[in-house]
């Protein structure tokens, strides 16, 4: 277990981790979450003896890092998967650091073929990629086979399938009955793997809970109900029913409706006593995403900014109208709205459309013979005539030629384009 009683860490007159005090216990797998800035790296370096606190106490299993007995034993740890030696292949590097610990030189193999590595083993670090270098390092955290890691940002630079694994890998070490301690900035992948969070912000802790009670503690959940489109009256007498029931009710951008304030099925029978059909009742919930901006939003240290692009604005042609901003965008539960309709085509169907109109496929690909909301139409240009005087039909046709011709120069006069018979090569010199 990893104990922190008060630990702070000043550098001059900047204190990157103030009066922290947690417990990381066995058996699960602890989030470490925090803005940039926060003292999570600090805090990491306090725990593996790599700094001195200024005040407070960090303990392994009741002992300082460095009176452990054989440490590299009992604690393994990444915290930079670039602290490698280039011109070492990535076996001659855990080989050095096993004999350093008293570990058997089979271990090296035997790591080297969890993590992936055992076919480049023989290849030097310095050509190894982002993903290759984190795996090597995690290799070097488990070689002991210690009952205490600790994990920086474990998924930096791998693939899916290299996530996954390391998902999988923490679960079962905390399986085990293993200590585990991963910091991550990847909300979506912490809600997946963690059991318990602790959360810091300008060095001081936030949070100290598990996922589910995180989320209930920072956000609200809300039911969302959607009436029928064609009938807009309905809506607006589900909004008074449930106004007058002490509800909230907020519009979304696609017509649906955001309900607090009601349980689900109160919101049923309001729905049924006012005679409104609904086509959708669903109850949603934030995501550790929401739950942490949420928490963590006053002690953001770096924010970003909009891109003015003062000086690099073009400005727009004659007759063009400019961009009219949506309102609400960029608020919570604000969603984009649907692609406007293109040459007449009628927009996308709904996905929350009337029974037996199309619905999407799976993941939220639009279904057999539906068009793509987010596909672009494909300018179309006249094609060269045939010699027999009707254009080409199918692929075989000639390909187009720009929409537009670039600008002659002063002093010159642009030749028009001119469309060469389908049949007859066409020479650069005639070309011209």
């Amino acid at each position: 277990m990893i104990e922190a009683v008060g630990l702070t860490k000043r550098y001059g007159d900047k204190t990157a981790v103030d009066d922290l005090s947690f417990q990381v216990r066995p058996g699960a797998v602890t989030g470490f979450l925090g803005p940039n800035g926060s003292g999570k790296s600090t805090t990491m370096r306090m725990i593996l003896g790599l700094d001195n606190p200024t005040r407070g106490t960090v303990t392994i299993g009741g002992y300082p890092y460095r009176r452990l007995p054989n440490a590299p034993r009992q604690v393994g740890a990444l915290l930079d998967a670039k602290a490698v030696h280039g011109g070492r292949s990535a076996r001659n590097h855990l080989l050095c650091l096993a004999q350093l610990s008293g570990i058997p030189a089979r271990r090296v193999d035997e790591v080297l073929g969890v993590v992936g590595l055992y076919e480049v083993a023989k290849k030097r670090s310095k050509g190894f990629s982002l993903g290759m270098g984190q795996r090597l390092g995690i290799a070097a955290a488990l070689l002991g086979d210690p009952q205490v890691l600790l994990f920086d940002e474990p998924v930096n630079g791998l693939d899916p399938e290299g996530i996954l694994w390391v998902r999988n890998l923490m679960k079962s070490l905390a399986a085990e009955g293993r200590t585990v301690f991963v910091s991550s900035h990847l909300m979506s992948e912490m809600a997946l793997t963690a059991d318990h969070l602790i959360v810091i912000g300008r060095g001081r802790l936030l949070a100290d809970m598990s996922v589910k009670d995180f989320i209930a503690a920072n956000s609200a959940g809300f039911a969302r109900v959607r009436t029928p489109d064609t009938e807009p009256q309905q809506r607006e007498k589900l909004t008074s029913a449930l106004t007058e029931a002490g509800g909230h009710v907020l519009p979304e951008q696609d017509g649906a409706l955001r309900v607090t304030g009601l349980p689900m099925h109160r919101i049923s029978d309001l729905a049924h006593e006012a005679d409104v059909r609904l086509w959708e009742l669903s109850p949603h919930q934030a995501s550790l995403e929401e739950a942490y901006m949420r928490m963590t939003q006053a002690a953001v240290d770096y924010r970003s900014s909009t891109d003015q692009k003062a000086g690099l604005m073009r400005p727009l042609p004659p007759g063009a109208v400019p961009p009219v901003p949506v309102p609400g965008q960029g608020q919570p539960g604000w969603y984009a709205p649907p692609p406007p309709q293109q040459d007449g085509r009628p927009p996308a169907p709904d996905p929350y459309g009337a029974p037996g109109t199309e619905q999407p496929g799976p993941h939220g690909a639009p279904g057999a013979g539906a068009p793509n909301p987010y596909a672009q139409d494909t300018p179309q240009t006249p094609q060269a005539p045939t010699r027999s005087g009707t254009a080409p039909q199918g692929p075989a046709a000639t390909p187009a030629a720009p929409p537009t011709a670039p600008a002659a120069p002063a002093g010159q006069t642009a030749a028009a384009p001119q469309a060469a018979p389908a049949s007859d090569s066409v020479k650069p010199e005639d070309a011209r």
